[in-house]
């Protein structure tokens, strides 16, 4: 069965190759198609209807059946390519104390670490469906998943295994932080031990992914050469590396991602011009995750400096209880476009092809024929509305 999908403003393919696209320059790269037309059908890779034809609506062939958007938008289902949704527990209290003041150190995640490890399997289970559902009544359509505040092994294996249940893209992160119980004397060599080890050997099953939090300017977080350790370990485990890294100050993070071949190093917010140097000749993708900015009122990460020169850029919401507790991509597109420095079109590419490339993927993140229908509806005439109307929920997943 085929269904003709018809009455659509704008469709953005994000295909910036795309004959008969817009060519202005508030939509350049993304592939826009004006009173456009998608023919969906058949069934692809898990049965997922796939886009079969797409094109001004008064060339569209005939379907089994047709819907009518009546003048609303379409665009890609959006990527969310970095977020931390299997905890429990509240730490509104510390967002409270950072708006007055008190600095960021990553210390508060031990308090999440704590509600976590107490929290039952099914009560964890429904926070993270509810938290998944928040995101795709936001237009989200694909989301990673990370582990990390378990810290153990058993925690972490059922954090993994839940977020396994919602997502392909789940990514093992014992290297977090360091446990408080782990932090003094010896324990925190054998708390890297572990993470390269018996915690490793029990996660790589359920994850895609590993990642570690590169940060020598906080206490709690790992430094270069216990990094490196950790992802080569990963490496060798079958998983493919992601960084969390240079997020409080310069740092390692940036160049061991390059040198590693990560696919992406996330934060990104203070960078050096070997920095950036180095991320342009690579395909690590640098992936800004501007709430965390927004919650913490460090400085926002630089997006203008690295599209001017090459680098391929994401954004993600870093959904958590700490530095971040949203689960909205458009408000990270909007925070991108006014605090970072990249037009509209340049953040909603990050928020899609972008974020897509950071996860390695070439099956979401675009519209064109022969990929997934992973579709986003934009209740409005133009996906500009987007950061035009921010904070208002004009853009949702598009339910076939």
């Amino acid at each position: 069965m085929s269904m003709l999908i018809t009455g659509i403003a704008e469709l953005v393919t994000c295909d910036d190759t795309l004959e008969g696209a817009l060519d202005e320059p508030l939509h350049a790269g993304l592939g826009v198609l004006r009173d456009a037309a998608v023919v969906i059908g058949g069934g692809g890779e898990d049965n997922a209807p796939t886009v079969q034809w797409l094109g001004p609506a008064s060339q569209a062939p005939q379907a089994d059946w047709a819907v009518d958007l009546e003048g609303r938008s379409v665009i890609p289902g959006l990527v969310d390519s970095h977020s931390h949704l299997v905890f429990a527990g509240d730490r509104s209290a510390e967002f409270a104390a950072r708006m007055s003041g008190t600095p960021y150190d990553g210390g508060g995640i031990a308090v999440t670490v704590e509600a976590t490890r107490a929290a039952s399997d099914a009560d964890l289970r429904a926070l993270l469906q509810q938290r998944v559902q928040e995101m795709r009544t936001q237009g989200t359509t694909t989301v990673e998943i990370k582990s990390g505040y378990g810290l153990t092994v058993e925690d972490e294996v059922r954090a993994l295994r839940l977020a396994r249940e919602v997502t392909s893209e789940v990514t093992y992160l014992g290297a977090h932080v360091v446990p408080p119980e782990r932090r003094d004397g010896g324990g925190r060599a054998a708390y890297v031990d572990l993470v390269c080890g018996e915690m490793l050997e029990a996660c790589a099953p359920h994850a895609r992914w590993i990642d570690v939090f590169c940060e020598p300017a906080s206490p709690h977080a790992f430094d270069a050469e216990e990094s490196r350790r950790i992802l080569e370990a990963g490496r060798d485990a079958g998983l493919e590396l992601r960084v969390h890294g240079n997020q409080l100050s310069e740092g390692p993070g940036v160049q061991l991602a390059v040198e590693l071949d990560a696919a992406s190093v996330d934060h990104c917010t203070f960078l050096s011009d070997a920095d950036v140097e180095a991320l342009s000749g690579s395909r690590t993708v640098a992936t800004l995750l501007p709430g965390v900015e927004f919650s913490t009122r460090q400085p926002y990460p630089d997006a203008r400096r690295l599209i001017d020169a090459g680098v391929q850029v994401a954004i993600a919401t870093d959904c958590n209880p700490g530095t971040c507790y949203s689960s909205s991509m458009p408000l990270m597109i909007a925070l991108a476009v006014r605090e970072t420095g990249m037009t509209p079109a340049e953040a909603l590419r990050a928020a899609t092809v972008g974020a897509a490339a950071s996860l390695r993927r070439t099956d979401v993140g675009r519209i064109a024929v022969g990929l997934r229908a992973d579709f986003a509806l934009v209740d409005a005439p133009s996906w500009l509305h987007i950061p035009y109307r921010v904070g208002v929920p004009v853009v949702r997943a598009l339910e076939l």
